[in-house]
């Protein structure tokens, strides 16, 4: 017989509404023509149109005055070429030019899927059977660009979800400190993406053991400015610049609600989208408990899987995953070590589910195959749909599989509690496919999950429908260790 699977009744859609301020920027000719135009106005035209811009956007965003300065200053360079001292300027004419440099992107307006689920820092104040969580999801917007952004939610002794209404206003971290580099660790990566050494050399070898951002982009323009370089050299370069700009922190305001604070791409390595983060509540050796995530981060040609650090989801450190085997999509991380050793689950040659053990979360050499596409419903690929799940009788793993018609479902597996890297178990079946009303949105056909959680004793499974909207779906535990037993 088949496992009972209940689906709930909420739906989470795209609202259009949801937007960031960014900064906007086409080219320096067309700039300089607008920063003339604005220079060109009497204070008091100036006073009178900020203040009509701050009327109709200060209600839809935090601080934007601070944003119009932000954007303005990114611009300053350009008063060189008309022989200005930008700092010679009224503050209102700072912030009126700001807002020429200054646009809404709407986060979510195209897609809201791919959520996973983990339990919130705080469980203060709660009844029996309540668990506070929070969900992450992929938001896209315009030119399909990803993001990552947060809901909080009660599960109530019922299994029934909750969730606060989220806030009005989105948020951008509102601190970005870059990172220092140990050159051996910065070579070892990019040798692992075949980034040809003898051209790396040229970069590196003006730096010190230990580096900056800025002393590698300083190296970068000095190694560009020789006229031997050929084009492929130079994307070389740029590609070296490309890794180094991908290891960042950032931090939002304490003020701000979790909905309100959004991971959009700041480096050059995800500038088109922070894809499928699979969040999990690890808890390490001495018990403390940090929240990992790994995700894909997409330039518009190449992925790099990076991985995020938080305690408190104010604070994240972010930084790329290195080794042979941090390839690819689909890497999911256990929430504790086996052995002395942290766990994931990834798909390196994007067909097979590969287990990997490592010393270094950072770094992972080595790979043994765990599980091939078995049933005609997986036989395109076989991926994770999250991190494994920890029960009395093993590890759940929850999978993705691709069949006929390019069909995502979802299945179920057991790994051996002490060595995971064994299936003892698997459902012949898809847990779960895309009925009617969730095979149609932006890619039909699809379902799909990044991480699950247990609560009174049901497995809750928040998934997408066709890369479009969310709604979840809970399992009897005790009934799908059952049927996972049956082998």
């Amino acid at each position: 017989m088949s496992v009972t699977v209940k689906r709930k009744p909420i739906v989470f859609y795209p609202d259009p509404k949801r937007t960031i301020a960014r900064f906007y920027f086409s080219t320096n000719e067309n700039a300089l023509h607008v920063i003339k135009k604005v220079l060109q106005m009497s204070p008091e035209e100036v006073y009178l149109e900020l203040h009509h811009v701050l009327r109709d956007f200060s209600k839809r965003h935090r601080r934007i005055t601070k944003v119009f300065e932000t954007n303005f200053n990114n611009v300053s360079h350009l008063f060189n070429n008309l022989k200005i001292n930008p700092n010679s300027l009224s503050q209102e004419m700072k912030l009126f030019i700001g807002s020429y440099f200054t646009y809404e992107y709407a986060i979510e307006a195209a897609a809201y899927f791919n959520p996973s689920i983990v339990e919130h820092p705080d469980q203060y104040g709660l009844e029996n059977g309540q668990k506070r969580i929070i969900v992450s999801f992929r938001a896209t917007g315009e030119g399909h660009i990803s993001s990552i952004v947060f809901r909080e939610g009660i599960i109530d002794v019922n299994n029934d979800l909750f969730f606060t209404e989220p806030g009005d206003l989105e948020e951008v971290p509102e601190n970005i400190k870059r990172y220092v580099y140990n050159k051996n660790v910065f070579a070892k990566k990019l040798d692992e993406m075949n980034i040809h050494k003898n051209i790396v050399n040229l970069v590196l070898d003006k730096l010190k053991d230990e580096f900056i951002y800025g002393e590698l982009q300083a190296s970068i323009y000095e190694t560009l400015k020789d006229v031997a370089l050929t084009p492929t050299k130079k994307k070389v370069i740029q590609e070296i610049n490309w890794v180094a700009d991908s290891h960042y922190e950032i931090t939002f305001s304490l003020d701000t609600a979790i909905s309100e604070r959004v991971i959009f791409p700041i480096s050059y390595s995800e500038r088109n989208g922070i894809e499928d983060a699979r969040f999990v509540r690890f808890t390490d050796d001495n018990g403390e408990i940090n929240y990992y995530a790994t995700y894909s981060a997409y330039n518009g040609y190449t992925i790099l899987p990076k991985l995020i650090l938080t305690r408190d989801f104010y604070h994240f450190e972010i930084c790329p995953l290195n080794g042979k085997y941090a390839q690819n999509k689909d890497m999911a991380l256990f929430p504790r070590k086996i052995k002395g050793k942290y766990a994931m689950v990834g798909r390196y040659d994007g067909v097979n589910n590969y287990i990997m053990y490592s010393d270094n979360i950072n770094l992972w050499k080595e790979a043994t195959l765990l599980q091939q596409p078995r049933f005609p419903w997986e036989f395109i690929q076989i991926g994770n749909s999250g991190s494994p799940i920890e029960t009395k009788e093993g590890w759940l793993l929850i999978t993705h599989g691709v069949g006929p018609m390019r069909r995502y479902s979802l299945g179920v597996s057991l790994l051996d509690l002490n060595n995971p890297g064994k299936v003892i178990g698997y459902l012949k079946y898809p847990l779960l496919m895309p009925n009617e009303k969730e095979r149609e949105g932006y890619v039909p056909n699809v379902i799909y999950s990044c991480g699950s959680i247990i609560n009174n004793n049901e497995l809750i499974i928040p998934y997408a429908m066709s890369d479009y909207a969310s709604s979840f779906f809970t399992v009897s535990v005790d009934e799908l260790l059952e049927e996972l037993k049956k082998l």
